[in-house]
């Protein structure tokens, strides 16, 4: 028997690779639960004035260009926009998980980073909360900036609820 130039064997899978396997799937875990967070919020939100699924419809419109931003007033709810709004929504949120999650895993390693990892956190939240004032008025004319700041302020507690229970021994250091 040769062996064949090229051929690969299968080599089971080394500490490491489980270890972030799991921190990816953690932080994934924790960006629906964010993103889960948003939508209840949103859902509630738009029941109490009478529009149930008005919110993810204005912003898949928005997200999709499928409609005048300056008709968002009288915008009637669109099953179609709530859906692609909300698998597009879970996965940036996803995405975010995954990011914060890695960030956090090696603050635990090195718990110097954990400050600059707060400091980041606090620096996309108020420059998300800044671009969507600068770049998305009609949205916040239609949403009000308050109900998406309280949203983004849940989605982050919850976030980092999950986080907490998960990792308990994290200790951030200046």
């Amino acid at each position: 028997m040769t062996a064949q130039p090229g051929a690969t064997t299968s080599s089971p899978p080394t500490q490491a690779s489980e270890d972030m396997s799991r921190v990816y799937q953690e932080g994934v875990i924790a960006g629906l639960i964010g993103a889960a967070s948003v939508a209840i919020w949103f859902l509630i939100v738009d029941t109490l004035h009478g529009r149930p699924l008005y919110t993810p419809t204005v912003l898949g419109t928005v997200l999709f260009g499928r409609g005048a931003v300056g008709s968002l007033d009288t915008l009637p709810v669109s099953l179609d926009m709530v859906l692609m709004f909300t698998w597009v929504h879970a996965l940036v949120f996803a995405a975010i998980g995954g990011l914060a999650s890695r960030l956090l895993a090696a603050a635990e390693e090195h718990p110097s980073l954990g400050f600059g990892v707060l400091l980041l956190f606090v620096f996309f939240e108020a420059g998300f909360t800044i671009v969507a004032m600068l770049l998305a008025t009609p949205v916040l004319k239609a949403l009000t900036w308050p109900a998406v700041l309280v949203a983004n302020l849940i989605a982050a507690a919850a976030m980092a609820a999950y986080f907490w229970r998960r990792h308990p021994r994290l200790r951030i250091q200046p």
